[in-house]
């Protein structure tokens, strides 16, 4: 077929568009099979199918599309935008990932500049920036599962690829998170394994600083897994009880008030272990958390959060006290003040929050009473200031009716004493 070109659309194609909209993919897959569309045909503004089912946050369409041989990275739209653009903009971290998955190029530009990252960061999608932000594909990482020039073995045996480019894609960079993708995988608890891994981060993390479009975060967040994948290991050396006891540890809280001291200085150590020493992110996070004294805000790992995922003011949302995952809803049925993403979450955690649990009950309780007797004052004040508005607002009333009434007496006598006195007709 030859090249598409902006709104030349047969009636099949038009069709096609409209399907889409409609969220109908079993018609939408019968009309890709005919032989009068084009998967990367244009409408009347430069959008293809793809870029439509992307803005849409129909998942299913997209992954039909694709199938049939959808270009991830077409630009001819009027504004330059792509379709891993059109993804970020919906807010759909699933599509945004399926494009990336797809070879969609995040350094493309659209017409006043913007990358895909930036779009989604400006419209508040900031899930969708963090995927961007954090992808690494598994073509990248399947290099080092082959032998190369005079190596007889591979440097990463290729059953650990999954597991381990898991663990890079994982946008919640909690030690305990990472240790418990790293526990759920049993191709993964192994010393030898834990190595090869380890050791495969260290060179992504070096080729991420002396490639020529150096990519400083990238580099970080592979060294912050690598520092993690060797925890991991010590422990299974030294340990009978194997990962369980690094989770417990990272988990340990400060009996004052449950801050984890362990997990704090472990991620400082961490940071500071990054090789590269002129690295401006290693100098920002630094300066960031050097002043701060520990169990004070921020924290080691948000400061490394904040710098590796991109996000920021997001504070809005709920996380896991043991974890780190976002959309934590399960609260400690005792103090209220701890949350977790599910049972096991709170089982693992309750060790260490026991110590403090009925302190941050009674904490809560003070400050709720605080709170009522507040409100109590404040609805009582309201009330005074209503009732002294009502009985000003009458005073008022009263002073404007006696005005009226006087002004009509002074009428009354005035038109009295203007009447003609009659005279007699004698």
């Amino acid at each position: 077929m030859s090249a598409p070109v902006k709104g030349d659309l047969s009636d099949t194609e038009k069709e096609l568009f409209v399907v889409i909209a409609a969220g109908n993919v079993q018609e939408a897959s019968r009309l890709l099979g005919s032989k009068d569309v084009r998967v990367n045909c244009l409408d009347e503004y430069g959008m293809t199918p793809l870029m439509h089912a992307a803005y849409k946050g129909k998942a299913d369409m997209c992954k039909l599309l694709l199938q049939h041989g959808a270009d991830v990275n077409c630009n001819q739209h009027e504004h330059g935008y792509t379709a891993l653009m059109f993804a970020g903009l919906s807010g759909k971290t699933d599509i945004t990932w399926m494009m990336l998955d797809a070879g969609a190029e995040t350094d493309v530009v659209n017409s006043v500049g913007r990358t895909a990252a930036q779009m989604a960061a400006f419209v508040g999608q900031h899930d969708c920036v963090t995927v961007i932000n954090n992808f690494f594909s598994r073509k990248r990482l399947d290099y080092y599962t082959k032998a190369q020039g005079l190596e007889t073995e591979p440097k990463l045996p290729p059953k650990l690829a999954g597991p381990l480019h898991k663990i890079i894609m994982s946008t919640n960079l909690n030690p305990v998170k990472m240790v418990m993708l790293v526990k759920e995988n049993p191709l993964l608890v192994d010393v030898e394994a834990l190595e090869k891994c380890r050791k495969v981060m260290e060179l992504i993390c070096e080729k991420c600083v002396k490639q020529q479009d150096m990519n400083e975060v990238l580099a970080m967040k592979m060294h912050y897994i690598s520092c993690v994948l060797q925890k991991c290991s010590s422990f299974l050396k030294d340990r009978e009880d194997k990962l369980d006891g690094l989770i417990k540890s990272l988990l340990k809280g400060r009996d004052s008030d449950g801050f984890p001291v362990f997990q704090e200085k472990f991620i400082r150590e961490c940071i500071r272990k990054f090789p590269y020493c002129d690295a401006t992110l290693l100098q920002q996070l630094v300066r960031s958390i050097a002043p701060v004294e520990m169990g004070n805000d921020p924290t080691a790992l948000s400061v490394l959060t904040q710098a590796i995922t991109g996000q920021v003011g997001f504070m809005d949302a709920e996380f896991c006290t043991t974890c780190g995952e976002k959309g934590a809803e399960k609260r400690c049925s005792i103090c209220k003040m701890v949350i977790y993403c599910n049972q096991d979450c709170q089982k693992l955690h309750w060790f260490t929050h026991k110590k403090i649990c009925k302190t941050l009950q009674e904490t809560r309780q003070k400050h709720e009473a605080e709170s009522a007797k507040r409100l109590e004052k404040q609805a009582k004040e309201a009330e005074e200031q209503k009732a002294l508005e009502e009985t000003t607002n009458t005073m008022e009333n009263l002073s404007v009716e006696k005005s009226e009434v006087a002004s009509t007496s002074d009428i009354q006598i005035e038109t009295a004493s203007s009447e003609p006195i009659p005279v007699n007709a004698e």
